[in-house]
């Protein structure tokens, strides 16, 4: 859907299957900071085949309104960026790797979104098409083989998700072992011990990953 702001005429874009449906919602332009509302009767009717809510309640969170009284709404899911922009999410507890995560992405010149907790992450990743998620596989759980974040990732439809790259910080694996990242569903592995050389890693998994699906599309075209 194609929203336009009202007071300050920007365009903002968000795939449909994003917005919740049969509900007002409410959030904040992000350039003007004015009120932007959707009402229902703007929204299609969800595809039942790509609605993530269950996803979500499979995994203990609870689906959240966003009908137009609630004072946070805007503070929620919707964090838009315009059109061109590319946008990548951080889930990572240790601040000294989250800030070199958060600097490499912001020179490669990506939309830098951080989070704190894995409810926070599972909220923002079902409303928004990330184009580069990074997580640790300890973050939110004590437990990597139940990490909501990277189960949720796993769920989402083929065509979601190869137009997302994910990479899983870990320290249990080697770095860019293929073998395991196939084995979790991931794009890239990259082990803690390696944080110094995160910068070359990302920008040779992206690499791989966009001449890979380049090659993948011009094929299907």
């Amino acid at each position: 859907m194609e929203i336009i702001c009202d007071s300050c005429q920007t365009k903002l874009n968000i795939p449909d299957e994003k917005i919740p449906q049969g509900k007002k919602a409410s959030f904040s332009c992000p350039k003007c900071k004015g009120k932007i509302t959707i009402t229902p009767g703007e929204m299609d009717e969800p595809d039942a085949a790509g609605d993530a809510s269950g996803d979500l309640r499979d995994l203990g969170f609870e689906e959240e309104s966003l009908e137009d009284g609630d004072a946070s709404a805007a503070d929620k899911p919707f964090q838009f960026i315009e059109e061109e922009g590319e946008i990548a999410l951080v889930c990572e507890a240790d601040p000294v790797v989250r800030k070199r995560v958060n600097d490499i992405l912001t020179l490669m010149e990506y939309h830098v979104t951080t989070v704190s907790e894995a409810r926070e992450a599972l909220r923002k990743i079902r409303y928004q098409n990330f184009n580069v998620i990074v997580v640790n596989e300890l973050f939110g759980t004590d437990n990597p083989d139940e990490n909501g974040i990277l189960i949720f990732l796993e769920r989402l439809s083929m065509e979601t998700r190869r137009n997302m790259f994910v990479a899983m910080i870990t320290d249990r694996y080697r770095t860019m072992d293929y073998m395991m990242a196939f084995n979790r569903s991931v794009n890239l592995i990259i082990n803690k011990e390696n944080a110094g050389e995160m910068d070359k890693i990302l920008s040779k998994g992206l690499t791989d990953f966009d001449m890979f699906y380049r090659i993948y599309k011009e094929t299907l075209q």
